[in-house]
Formats: C-alpha cells, structure tokens, sequence
C-alpha cells in the first residue's frame, strides 16, 4: 500500500470533503438526496472504483457513524419545536417503538425465505433496518421545498429522532441471541428499559444545564459557545452510554431541551450545530462509500430489491397503519405519507457494520442487502416526497419568495371529527 505524508493525506480529505459536497449538489439537481451524491462519491473513490482506495475497516466505520450520529441527532433536537413534539409525542413513541418492532418482524420473515438466512439472522437483518433515519429525513423535510401543514411532518421528524434506540436495541438482542443461544427474551426488558429511562434523564439534564452554562457566562460572545455545544452533545452520549443508558436518545433529548429554552447564544448554537450535522452526513456516507465494494451488491440484487420493496410497499405501511389506528386524528391519507416518508439511510448501514464487528456467520451479506436496501430506498422515495404530498394532497411547494403552495388539509377531513 502506497504511504502518504500527513500533509498529503490531509489534502486529499479536504478534495474529498470538497468534492463531495459538490457530488450531493448534483444529485439534489436531480432530484436525488444529497446522501446518493455522497454515497456515489465514496464508492468512485473505493477500491472498485478509480479512486483505488482500499478500505475495509468496519470497527473503524462504526466508530465514525456513532459519533457522526451523535450530531446529526443533537442538531435535529435543536431544530425541533417542543410545541410539535408534544401534540405528536404519543403517536410519535408509538411508531418508534411498536412500529420498529413490526416492521423488524415483517421484514425479518421476508429474509429468511428470499435470503436463506436462520430466522436470528432474518431477525438481525430485520432489526437493522427497521429504523426511519434521521439524517435522511430531516435533510428531505427542510430542503424539499414541502409546505406540509398540521402534524404529520411534526410526527415524521419526532419519530426518526427517537426510534434509532429502538433498533439498537432489537440488534444488541438479536446478537445476544445468536452468540448466547440460550437467553431468555424476558431478561432483555430490564435492560430496555434501564436504557430507555437512563438515556431519558441524562439527555433532559444535559439540555436543561447546557443554557445554564451559556447563560452563566461570557461564552455566548465568542467561539467558546460552540465547544461547549460539541461538548454537551458528547456528554450526554457518553454519559448514557458509561451509565447503562441509550446514548442515542440522551443525544437527541439534549438537544431538544436545549433548542426550546431561551439564551443569547441559541441561535449561534443552533447553526453552528446545523453545520456540524452537515459536516457529519458528509464525513459518515464518504466513508460509508469508501467502505462499500459496488462489485459485491452484485450477488443481492434481486433478494436486495425484493427486501427494499416488502420493507416499502409492506411491512413500513403496515406497521404505521397499526400503530396511528388509535389516533384517530391521522386519516389514511396522512398514514401512507407517513408509511412513504420512511426513508432508510446511514443509520441501517452504520448498524449494518456490529454483526461485522461481532463476526457473526451471514454478516457479509446482511451488510451488503442493507447497503442495497438503503439505496433503493433513497432513489424511489426521496424523490418522490413531493409527487406523493401532491398526490395524496398534503400540501405544496414553497415557491422562490417563500409563499405557500396548495393548502389542502394534512388530514382527512373524515378525522377531524
């Protein structure tokens, strides 16, 4: 392997970092999710494209997509409103929870029959995949140009930021039963909700103190405002991590309480943060890009195409039509956008990298059926957000000045009553 000065490795990151942006730029002119312009980038770069890069470190990855997470969940908290978060928090929790769970379960009964994988393997794969991203949600959401109204972008963002511990959960589950054959289900409800509880605490204290601290000092007048954001958002990952607790949802929740209080620096912060979670979408799908051999995703094409149109087509809408059946106030034009704004992205990949980590039999093609999955999923139905809100009458498209579109009710008008 051909070895580079520190100076020359720095400056072909910074060509990289560069490029890819303008790589997302593209693909966005085209309809596409920026993340397909980085994803596409990463693998012109690997080892099976010019580039020539061989990379092949999954620890590493996996350590870069948690810490890249951390951010992309912290600013998304920071840009949420807690007004929203409170008119959608049952039916939000809900589908972060049960939904997961159904959708893992649906999906896992299709791998198993079109994969040939053991029903613990079907189940990992299910697992991996059965999250929203939040990456990829928040990013179509905010720059689609979609004026939707009511509760539904509400419920679509709450959720994709809140059911990531969800899926880490099922994961850490289905490993432990495949390594540890003979664990009992039930002694995993202790430990959910030890994480659920501890990474609730850690995250509402993080993001009620981090203000505090800002408010309390000089900070707010210089640079030293965005270390300590860095700061806050680290702490509590790691801290409800070091605690037994869902660093994800620690993250997430510091992030949350601290956008919806008031102090000088919150708007400096909020931006700052916004950039940073570009930054990690950028770093975490270069890599991700790196870490993926295009010849390999070959061999899953078709079982990986029937997999992304069940998880799509099935098992997603099917999971969102049972969990919103008590609510009422969602009709079913506003359940099948929801089921359609499911989009899968960095997370399932970033998941996708434990049972590598862990050496479990079938990993190798869990991993590339989900990298397969990701893409279909962001090629079919990022684009088609807007067609499908227009279709469904959800709403419209912010024109150049800023006005709104079409205002047709985000519910049906049956469910109002």
């Amino acid at each position: 392997m051909l070895s580079v000065t520190p100076d020359v490795a720095l400056l072909i990151l910074g060509i990289l970092l560069l490029t890819t942006v303008f790589a997302g730029s593209l693909s966005s002119r085209f309809g596409l999710p920026a993340l397909i312009g980085f994803l596409a980038l990463g693998m012109l770069a690997g080892v099976d494209g010019p580039g020539g890069i061989g990379f092949d470190n999954y620890a590493l990855t996996q350590g870069i997509g948690v810490a890249c997470l951390i951010f992309i969940l912290f600013s998304g908290g920071l840009d949420t409103d807690w007004r929203d978060v409170k008119r959608v928090l049952p039916p939000a929790l809900v589908l972060a929870t049960v939904g997961v769970l159904l959708s893992a379960s649906i999906t896992a009964a299709a791998a198993v029959y079109l994969l040939g994988l053991e029903p613990l393997q079907g189940f990992l794969l299910g697992a991996v995949v059965a999250s929203t991203d939040a990456a990829a949600v928040f990013a179509i959401l905010r720059s689609s140009g979609l004026d939707l109204h009511g509760e539904v972008p509400a419920l679509i963002e709450v959720e994709s930021g809140s059911n990531d511990p969800m899926a880490i959960f099922l994961v850490g589950a289905a490993l432990l039963f495949i390594t540890a054959p003979g664990t009992s289900p039930l002694s995993l409800v202790p430990d959910f909700a030890v994480q659920m509880a501890m990474g609730s605490i850690i995250g509402l204290g993080v993001g009620y103190l981090l203000p505090e601290v800002l408010k309390r000092s000089n900070f707010y007048h210089g640079g030293l405002a965005f270390v300590i954001s860095i700061a806050g958002a680290l702490i509590a990952y790691g801290l409800a991590e070091l605690l037994q607790g869902n660093g994800f949802l620690a993250a997430y929740l510091a992030g949350l309480v601290a956008g919806n209080r008031t102090y000088k620096a919150r708007l400096i912060v909020s931006t700052f943060q916004d950039g940073m979670a570009w930054l990690a979408q950028v770093v975490m799908f270069l890599t991700l890009g790196l870490l993926v051999a295009p010849s390999n995703l070959l061999d899953v094409a078709l079982p990986g195409l029937a997999i992304a149109f069940i998880l799509m087509f099935v098992a997603r809408p099917l999971s969102v039509f049972i969990c919103l059946a008590p609510f009422r106030r969602f009709g079913w034009r506003a359940k099948l956008f929801v089921s359609w704004a499911g989009l899968r992205g960095a997370v399932p990949i970033v998941l996708a990298t434990f049972p590598m980590v862990a050496g479990i039999p079938g990993a190798f093609t869990i991993f590339n059926v989900v990298f397969f999955v990701v893409l279909v999923s962001s090629v079919i139905q990022g684009p088609s957000i807007n067609w499908m809100a227009a279709r469904l009458g959800m709403g419209g498209r912010r024109d150049r000045k800023g006005m709104e579109g079409v205002e047709e009710p985000l519910l049906d008008p049956a469910a109002k009553s």
